[in-house]
């Protein structure tokens, strides 16, 4: 039940003839003397009950979202996950990002002027032209001209006194004490966005005390990284307590050019470096803010670059409470942005090009509330009080249904309500590996192929996509999902060895094509054709729960078809790392998020010196096939094109025939957003779409107002009862007492 007065205000405007009876009733019981009664009923009318959210929010540009759980770094040389880039996609800015509307996935500039083209040098540092063979290039080289002009947000690192000193860069213990929060610093400033802040993030990089996951990967290709990072790792040993002062050590590869530009230097040709130049890790950190957080007293108070982001985006942390919400709000020193003006034809019929050449962003603010459980969060958005929702098993069959075809479309209730359905295959893939160091699913003989083929045709993630996933899949062929170069539709792109074509259909392989190859591989109908034992293998998991189980029962019935058993060994996130870091694991369920849109972010996952117990890379499956690695050396430094494109199709038939992993399914995501939201077009590979959403805050209102029209009748049925009861006695009291007096 929601009670508020724009509610009821609204009643009366409609001539319902509606006045709070409440009211009526509390000033009766106030007249009468049953004061605190009478005053809480009276208050009841005026307070804004059941709403998640303030009054002074009424009305507001302001985007209402949830997290389940909190970041747990914000630091860009730090922060990986998801639910960290939620953030630190909106509040720093690399030199580079994603057009928002484009597809394929486009690079254009962000900070940059333009987006830079590498210039490739032989060893004695001549000038090679663009075409050169990868063989001959000893260096790339990218320099980047950022635009002037642009300034960070609001923060008291850069606030200076009135000779123009740091106010906050050498504070005494008992000015940090009490002080939580930036804003319980009196002062702020800001500075304008140079060059060396990108570089002194490089550098951050190779920090041993932030232990930045791409360390190892940028290593092998900036010059001098590595170096670098051996040289910070003895400093912070000789002194343990001192902060790093990363302007006192050179980096060969990363260098100032003059304010506005700054250089990178790659080892070789690395094609894919340009598209990490769109990620947080190449976001500029300006020294002041490390000065700053660096004093004793601030880490003990949660004020750090992991809890408090100091950027140029178009918005700042205003709140981190992680128990309760995190705010972000609109950055005043924003630089100058619009809306893109190109896209498809599909996205001008879509209203996606309506804003255009508008200035960003859009909202000024957004609130993202904790939400633990999906039901709750589901209920908040159908009430309107979220603008948009991901779709849980539970409430799928709710809200989505599918047409004879089997392509989704809302239920009559949503479509009722104005929501509308977003959908989109990510650029992930789910796969379960084998061990390929195995001495029974692993190795490279005919037997052990045929009877990781025969697996790959048993556990049939058509059925599983249907099951446990609503649908929201798509059976994988390869290792490359969807959208990436490389990928092929149809029965042209389909993995032959678990899939054929008929009559125009693709489908899975019968189980008998399973028990034949099982069979060849020396185990017909599941046992050991010299031992005759049955054949056990294990899968290693993560996954726990009343769901989990139901799909592990799941995976056991696959293989139950080839008379082969299953045993599932569940265990915790650490003891599973350890199980594959070590290759201990026989069979394991694993998944890959696209870094970045291109085939060799995928293809690296099967690649032989990446193997996870050899060298700790990501190759989980520890699968290593020499003319797969030559193959992925040649295909890694060429452009797109057809010479690229037949190189990646050997590789995959080379993967598809070996069966190092089960290749299960492409996810696909659902999402639902409200009539209100305005400019929602998933975007896979960008991380910072926030400033391009537009709501319409008045219409929202107007349908919260619809949705949530409090029913008083029954307490006003109920209080009038009361004061029927009451009154007769109070009356009775009133004359006695005045018979008395």
């Amino acid at each position: 039940m929601v009670e508020n007065d724009a509610i009821i205000t609204a009643d009366v405007d409609h001539g319902l003839g509606y006045t709070c009876g409440m009211t009526r009733i509390g000033a009766f019981l106030f007249r009468t003397g049953l004061l605190g009664l009478g005053l809480s009923l009276m208050a009841s009318c005026s307070d804004r009950l059941n709403t998640p959210y303030p009054d002074s929010e009424t009305g507001a540009n302001v985007l209402y979202s949830a997290f389940s759980e909190r970041p747990k770094h914000l630091d860009p040389a730090r922060s990986y996950s998801s639910n960290e880039v939620e953030f630190t996609g909106q509040i720093y800015e690399p030199p580079l990002q994603y057009h928002f509307l484009k597809r394929p996935y486009t690079l254009i500039p962000l900070t940059a002027e333009a987006v830079p083209r590498p210039r490739y040098v032989d060893a004695a540092g001549n000038a090679l032209p663009d075409d050169a063979p990868a063989a001959s290039i000893a260096e790339s080289v990218y320099e980047i001209r950022i635009r002037p002009g642009i300034r960070y947000q609001p923060h008291p690192a850069f606030a200076r006194d009135e000779a123009g000193r740091y106010r906050y860069h050498a504070l005494p213990a008992s000015e940090i004490a009490g002080k939580t929060r930036i804003r319980d610093f009196g002062h702020s400033g800001t500075r304008e966005l140079v060059a060396a802040d990108y570089v002194y993030q490089i550098k951050r990089l190779a920090n041993p005390r932030l232990s930045s996951p791409i360390f190892g990967l940028m290593s092998e290709h900036i010059v001098g990284l590595k170096a670098l990072g051996e040289t910070l790792e003895k400093a912070a040993k000789a002194d343990p307590v001192a902060a790093l002062k990363l302007d006192d050590f050179r980096l060969d590869g990363a260098e100032v050019v003059d304010r506005h530009t700054y250089r990178i230097r790659i080892k070789g040709k690395y094609p894919q470096f340009i598209y990490w130049l769109a990620m947080p890790f190449f976001a500029p950190i300006p020294w002041e803010a490390e000065v700053f957080y660096a004093q004793p007293g601030m880490a003990d108070r949660n004020l750090t670059l992991d809890w408090q982001p100091v950027g140029t985006g178009p918005y700042y942390l205003a709140e981190n409470d992680p128990n309760r919400r995190m705010v972000l709000r609109k950055n005043p020193h924003f630089h100058g942005e619009t809306y893109p003006a190109e896209g498809s034809a599909e996205d001008r019929r879509d209203g996606l090009l309506a804003d255009a050449g508008k200035p960003l962003p859009f909202v000024d603010e957004a609130v993202f509330s904790l939400e633990k459980e999906t039901i709750p969060y589901w209920s908040k958005f159908l009430q309107g009080y979220y603008d948009s929702s991901g779709i849980s098993s539970d409430s799928f069959d709710q809200a989505v249904q599918f047409t004879s075809g089997g392509n989704p479309q809302l239920t009559d209730s949503m479509r009722d309500q104005d929501i509308h359905l977003i959908t989109t295959v990510a650029a992930s893939l789910w796969y379960v590996g084998f061990n390929m160091l195995d001495p029974v699913v692993g190795g490279g003989g005919e037997d052990r192929r045929k009877l990781r083929q025969a697996l790959s045709i048993a556990f049939d993630y058509d059925e599983f996509i249907s099951i446990f996933l609503n649908g929201r899949g798509i059976p994988a062929q390869g290792p490359i999902p969807p959208g990436l170069f490389g990928y092929v539709e149809g029965e042209a792109g389909l993995n032959a060895y678990v899939y054929e074509a008929h009559d125009g259909q693709i489908r899975r392989r019968s189980i008998e094509t399973a028990k034949k190859l099982l069979a060849e591989a020396g185990y017909p109908n599941g046992r050991n054709v010299k031992t005759g034992e049955p054949l056990v293998l294990y899968f290693d998991t993560m996954a726990s729960g009343p769901d989990a189980k139901s799909r592990l029962d799941w995976m056991k019935k696959q293989l139950d078809k080839l008379n082969v058993q299953l045993v599932v060994r569940g265990t915790d996130y650490n003891r599973f790392q350890d199980k594959i870091r070590k290759g201990n694991a026989q069979l394991f369920e694993w998944g890959w998020n696209a870094d970045y849109p291109d085939p060799e972010n995928f293809l690296f996952l099967l690649y032989g010196p990446h193997k996870k117990v050899v060298s700790g890379g990501e190759n989980a499956a520890n699968y290593d096939n020499p003319e797969f690695n030559r193959l992925f050396e040649r295909m890694k430094d060429m452009d797109n094109g057809p010479g690229r494109q037949q190189v990646i199709d050997a590789m995959l038939e080379i993967v598809r025939r070996d069966a190092p992993w089960i290749f299960a399914y492409y996810p696909k995501s659902f999402g639902l957003r409200h009539g209100w939201v305005h400019n929602v077009k998933p975007n896979l590979m960008a991380n910072n779409t926030l400033k391009y959403r537009r709501i319409d805050p008045a219409l929202r209102e107007t349908r919260r107002a619809e949705w949530n029209k409090p029913v008083l009748w029954p307490i006003g049925l109920l209080l009038a009862g009361l004061a029927a009861v009451i009154a007769p006695a109070v009356i009775a009291w009133r004359r006695h007492e005045r018979k008395t007096a």
